[in-house]
């Protein structure tokens, strides 16, 4: 009877570790968990930011004033009429 009682702690003592020290135990997922989480903050940033870029191809396409703005801030365009003033600080 003590024999048997030996071996069942031994084998409760094994799994015991094996949960929470072991090859997919317990630490594992609590790692596993936080990169899911933080991957999940990743994929919000990007898909706000995919949905800026959509928004911005869509003006483009649909419409001239996103063109015209574009241009006059990337490139500086001035309209024929118009009077450009730059400040300098």
């Amino acid at each position: 009877m003590r024999l048997l009682t030996i071996i069942l702690f031994a084998l409760l003592a094994y799994f015991q570790y094996q949960f929470w020290v072991g090859k997919n135990g317990y630490q594992d997922y609590r790692r596993y968990q936080q990169e899911v989480r933080q991957l999940k903050i990743q994929n919000t940033l990007k898909n706000a930011r995919n949905q800026q870029m959509f928004a911005q191809i869509r003006d483009l396409k649909e419409g001239s004033e996103a063109m015209e703005e574009q241009a006059r801030e990337d490139y500086g365009l001035v309209k024929s009429d118009e009077i450009f003033y730059r400040l300098v600080k």
